[in-house]
């Protein structure tokens, strides 16, 4: 007879597909809707209440997240489940946000650059 951890490893990589390029593990269960605060974070019914995934992986797999941490998704993919710290990792909720506010400056300055415009004039 199986653990009940293996059985809730089980129940969570029944619903994954794991990238080869990225090694995320992409949830493709349910998850909390497209919009609020939680927008897009996997979601499943464990133990008779919905629950976030990549929480529920990460305790299963390294045991309890202390009160003063949050898990941060390393590899920005929210879909992604993997518990290995490339990918996931415990930091304070400020570091959370720095991270999060990094990532999207990037983002604007690779997305809101100047139009592209072609040398060539005909």
């Amino acid at each position: 007879m199986s653990s009940r951890r293996d059985q809730i490893r089980e129940k969570i990589m029944a619903r994954v597909m794991i990238d080869p390029v990225t090694g995320c593990w992409n949830w493709t269960g349910p998850t909390s809707g497209k919009t609020g605060r939680g927008k897009d974070y996997p979601r499943m019914w464990l133990s008779g209440q919905t629950v976030a995934v990549h929480l529920v992986m990460w305790t299963n797999e390294h045991g309890y997240i202390p009160g003063k941490r949050q898990l941060d998704h390393k590899c920005r993919n929210r879909l992604c489940v993997n518990p290995d710290p490339k990918h996931t990792e415990l930091v304070t909720y400020k570091e959370n946000q720095k991270r999060r506010d990094r990532a999207r400056a990037a983002m604007i300055r690779h997305n809101g650059g100047p139009p592209l415009e072609c040398a060539e004039v005909l």
